[in-house]
């Protein structure tokens, strides 16, 4: 007997809610028809706030576990593929030498579609790997996550090909600060929008607040995106076992972008980065 007639069945059971976050409306229609005709329009309720998302927000010590294993794999990943990263090379091969590795390290596939973007490519915030060849000189920005054990990483670099310039080095740097300054709001009772607020006030200060254009990160875990997300106006304050990214990143149309992500894990204490490869500008 399907779950939704054995609870119809039961004398004291009035209603069923459902979670309208989580239920597809496919779902909703074969519960319903498995009622009987007078229980299909009263007997299922939508709750009022959805809860699955509340309670994969606080992950327990076992799931951390896991995710702190996936998050080094990527950096792994990420130290295995530099060897690759040279100019001429396509940003799909890049991406397939990533994936492929992934799969030998045990992933069970990509949390999201690899994020290769070079040269003028890399002002795309989401600029998916194409065939174009990386340059003989500029930024190439890596976003990449894997699924190991069910749960996601999330992790983004951007390295150097060739020597930069001035200006480059310096909005990198901008970028650097204004990450490990959101890295270290991240604690118990803080607000989401004050970590948002953290990284974007750096890039302010340096005159690059209007090329940051996105959120400053999201929670992670069975999927890549989950509540909360940490950005202006967000109220959610963080507590122990949340784990959130943190990417602010800067997009300069037609000449560069830049971005840095970590996993972040909130603490009893603090936080922990669950990250931790080398965030200082590579150049290759």
């Amino acid at each position: 007997m399907a779950a939704v007639q054995w609870l119809a069945a039961q004398p004291d059971v009035e209603m069923a809610g459902f979670d309208p976050a989580r239920t597809t409306v496919a779902e909703l229609q074969r519960w319903k028809s498995e009622l009987p005709r007078r229980l299909r329009r009263s007997f299922l309720e939508k709750i009022p706030t959805p809860f699955v998302e509340l309670l994969r927000m606080v992950k327990d010590e076992d799931e951390l576990a896991l995710m702190a294993e996936a998050a080094l794999v990527g950096c792994r990943l990420f130290e295995g593929v530099l060897e690759l990263v040279r100019p001429g090379i396509a940003e799909m091969d890049v991406a397939a030498e990533l994936e492929h590795e992934a799969r030998r390290l045990g992933a069970e596939g990509m949390s999201f579609e690899t994020i290769v973007a070079s040269g003028a490519r890399s002002a795309m915030p989401h600029g998916r790997a194409t065939g174009a060849p990386l340059p003989r000189r500029g930024f190439v920005t890596l976003d990449f996550g894997i699924i190991l054990k069910g749960y996601c990483s999330d992790m983004t670099r951007t390295v150097f090909l060739g020597k930069p310039r001035p200006g480059e080095r310096e909005a990198y740097q901008a970028v650097l600060e204004a990450q490990e300054t959101a890295v270290a709001a991240v604690a118990p009772g803080t607000s989401c929008a004050e970590v948002d607020e953290a990284a974007r006030s750096v890039l302010r200060r340096e005159g690059l607040g209007e090329a940051f254009s996105h959120s400053t990160g999201h929670g992670v875990g069975l999927e890549i995106h989950e509540p909360p997300r940490v950005g202006a106006g967000q109220t959610t304050r963080l507590v122990p076992g949340m784990v959130v990214t943190i990417e602010p990143g800067i997009y300069l149309a037609g000449q560069f972008g830049i971005r840095v992500e970590d996993m972040v894990a909130v603490t009893r204490s603090g936080s922990q980065v669950l990250t931790p490869a080398p965030k200082a500008l590579i150049e290759l």
